[in-house]
């Protein structure tokens, strides 16, 4: 019986044969198998688009089939694909060593027939792979059994895709895909504040908090370089600051201390808006305002009759035509709100109301609040029985809430011509 042959090369010697060379044999297999479990061997695989095959010799040591340790050279042009005779049941250590003589190819490792698994390097892929190969006989399947460029080591340079790191230790910075500093980060001796991030469901937005394992109050602290500024919004809309529920909206300086002043500005000509919502009021402390304007209606309408005076939305009506007759001024908030539910009782308003006089000087001659009639105090201890002809009457009128439903009013006439 003649010497057989594993997929790999070592005889099997079969009694009888091979008389006077066993040991010479005997040899060559033990040498194959120490090339099987660590030998190391490069192959070149030079050359453009097209298939290489690696055969095994059998009874004889060298063949690329037969060693642990396999290095792929030479200048390729084009994807290259490597097979592996079918049958073979073994698993390598095998680096892409290549170099891409043009364009960025790829090498693929197959059996040698059939429709089994494959393994491919990916463009500019130059690293390792621990491949095993199933040795079906008709099929044989090549695996990459999770060693190679992509895994992680202590030196190398590696992308991580959904992997999850629990408290990792950061450096000194983050860098982007360029190499350049994206967020420095500096360590603080016993620090014990910190930022938590959270991330939010539909509608909601995630959230940066200011978090700590023994401070109660914790601020954060956002400083521009220099004299840069703080921006907020995308540039695409107006930007909105807000507080995070029913809470008031605080702006201060020095945390409170008031050391220093707040300032707003707005570019050419821009206005600032104070609007709040519904009766809201804008409150002023004893600081000062100024140039300060008031919101006055000019009217082309003759006075007469009753006449409503909304201080919500004017603090000065011009009447421009003649008045017709005499009239009542009914001072209220506006048609929806009564100056009762917009005045605290200690508080005081000032309006004036000019009225246009031809040849018949008609005048004010009766004042209601809300629709209730108030005598006011008038100016030089008497209330106007007339008007001024040919001129512009300017009436003030100032309103002290003493009490619900209760007011003081001071008025005053003044001939303009």
């Amino acid at each position: 019986m003649a010497s057989t042959y594993t997929p790999l090369g070592v005889e099997l010697m079969a009694t009888g044969e091979n008389a006077g060379t066993w040991g010479t044999k005997t040899n060559t297999n033990l040498q194959i198998i120490e090339q099987i479990s660590g030998g190391y061997l490069e192959v070149s695989i030079a050359g453009g688009a097209g298939t290489q095959a690696l055969t095994e010799s059998d009874g004889s040591t060298g063949s690329a089939v037969a060693t642990r340790v396999l290095k792929f050279t030479g200048s390729i042009t084009g994807n290259r694909i490597i097979t592996m005779p079918v049958g073979v049941e073994n698993f390598y250590l095998i680096k892409n060593g290549t170099t891409d003589g043009a364009g960025t190819p790829t090498v693929q490792l197959k059996a040698a027939s059939g429709s089994g698994a494959t393994v491919t390097w990916a463009a500019s892929d130059k690293g390792w792979k621990l491949v095993y190969f199933d040795g079906v006989t008709t099929n044989t399947g090549v695996y990459d059994v999770g060693f190679g460029s992509g895994d992680v080591t202590l030196t190398g340079t590696q992308t991580l895709t959904n992997k999850t790191l629990t408290s990792p230790a950061i450096g000194t910075n983050i860098l982007d895909t360029n190499g350049a500093e994206l967020l420095n980060i500096t360590a603080t001796g016993s620090a014990t504040n910190e930022f938590t991030i959270a991330n939010a469901a539909t509608g909601s937005p995630p959230t940066l908090s200011a978090t700590g394992s023994s401070d109660s109050n914790i601020d954060v602290a956002i400083a521009p370089k220099g004299t840069g500024e703080t921006k907020i919004g995308t540039g695409a809309a107006n930007a909105t600051l807000t507080s995070s529920g029913a809470h008031d909206l605080i702006l201060d300086t020095n945390s409170g201390t008031n050391s220093g002043n707040i300032t707003i500005t707005d570019g050419a000509n821009g206005a600032i808006s104070l609007t709040p919502n519904g009766l809201g009021r804008v409150t002023l402390g004893a600081g000062s305002i100024q140039n300060l304007t008031e919101k006055a209606t000019v009217s082309a309408t003759a006075a007469t009759g009753t006449i409503n005076y909304d201080v919500i939305t004017q603090a000065v009506l011009y009447y421009t035509s003649a008045a017709a007759g005499n009239f009542t001024l009914n001072i209220r908030g506006d048609g929806s709100n009564a100056l009762n539910a917009i005045m605290d009782a200690g508080q005081s308003i000032s309006i004036v109301f000019a009225v246009t006089c031809t040849g018949t000087p008609y005048y004010n001659n009766a004042v209601t609040i809300d629709g209730s009639s108030i005598t006011p105090e008038w100016q030089g201890g008497a209330a106007p029985t007339a008007g001024n002809a040919n001129s512009v009457d300017v009436y003030t009128y100032t309103i002290f809430k003493t009490s619900d439903a209760t007011f003081t009013a001071f008025a005053s006439q003044t001939q303009f011509a």
